[in-house]
């Protein structure tokens, strides 16, 4: 064998000498456990079938509610209406128990709805079914939001956020209650009972359905502060110091609200007020916890 063949032999079995450095292994706990990169059209289309399977549930929540349509209108819609619905004896019985029973005992006067256009009352039929099977399918609809979101967190961060989905849809529920329960009888006892000299009050179908909308699906959203302002904190947007800057502006705000909904008296703002105070503080609570652990993170 050739004397130089030899050489490149020996040369070819020495290790060679890297010119750049070793890649580190990426540490599994920081990294999404999404499986395999997508691409923008992936995420789009896996975003579609969510948004197609929320749309299924909700369309056939709606579809069957809507041959129930009568009952709901009857037992649900109307019955802020009238004077024998649940809060204004629960409001009456405990203006008694205070004392102030010429304060709390109140209701709606006696009116009738009226639909005015040629298909209104079938419209209208339509809308209400579907919104309430919007209510009804918010969990559904959140944990498919949910199961597109996390496989993009991290472990730690999906760890945090763990009972997310029970958490917003109790906490959703419990806002569209209170608006129902709360803000309702007083927002319709007082609309109903406002009048102008030479005016007589008909509300349209159409208008009673939109207040009692705007009485209920924003409270639900409200009441998801604690959530969002637990994840803002989390990521340092958002300190508890903050939130105790602007409490005297948040009570103004409140008490602002609650003199628009009810009757001008004290007992009957601090019912509405009372529970939003109470949210807002247990917002402060939320970020304070999520506060540190972010800094905890920080200092780690």
């Amino acid at each position: 064998m050739p004397l130089d063949q030899i050489h490149a032999e020996e040369e070819s079995k020495k290790p060679r000498r890297r010119f750049w450095p070793r890649r580190k292994k990426a540490d599994k706990k920081q990294e999404p456990d999404s499986g395999k990169e997508m691409t923008f059209l992936e995420h789009l289309d896996e975003l579609r079938q969510h948004l197609v399977r929320s749309v299924i549930v909700v369309g056939t929540l709606g579809i069957g509610l809507f041959f129930v349509n009568g009952w709901i209108f009857q037992n649900v819609i109307f019955a802020p209406t009238r004077r024998d619905f649940i809060s204004y004896r629960f409001y009456c019985w405990l203006g008694k128990s205070m004392g102030a029973e010429g304060t709390l005992c109140f209701g709606p006067p006696e009116f009738t709805t009226q639909a005015v256009g040629f298909a209104e009352a079938f419209l209208t039929a339509i809308k209400v079914s579907f919104i309430a099977g919007f209510v009804i399918a918010f969990p559904y609809v959140f944990w498919e939001f949910w199961r597109f979101v996390s496989p993009g967190l991290y472990s730690k961060e999906r760890n945090a956020a763990r009972g997310v989905v029970a958490i917003c849809s109790l906490l959703f529920l419990s806002g569209v209650l209170f608006g129902y329960f709360g803000i309702a009888p007083f927002a319709i006892s007082f609309l109903t009972s406002f009048t102008i000299p030479g005016v007589e009050n008909i509300p349209m179908l159409n208008s009673l359905i939109n207040y009692m909308i705007m009485f209920t699906l924003p409270t639900g959203m409200v009441f998801e502060l604690p959530v969002v302002v637990y994840f803002l904190a989390r990521v340092g947007l958002l300190t508890p110091e903050t939130m105790r800057e602007y409490r005297r502006h948040s009570v103004v705000g409140i008490l602002i609200v609650a003199a628009v909904i009810t009757p001008p008296d004290v007992a009957s703002q601090l019912l509405v007020a009372g529970p939003l105070f109470i949210l807002y503080e247990l917002s402060i609570y939320v970020a304070r916890r999520a506060y540190r652990l972010h800094e905890a993170e920080l200092e780690g």
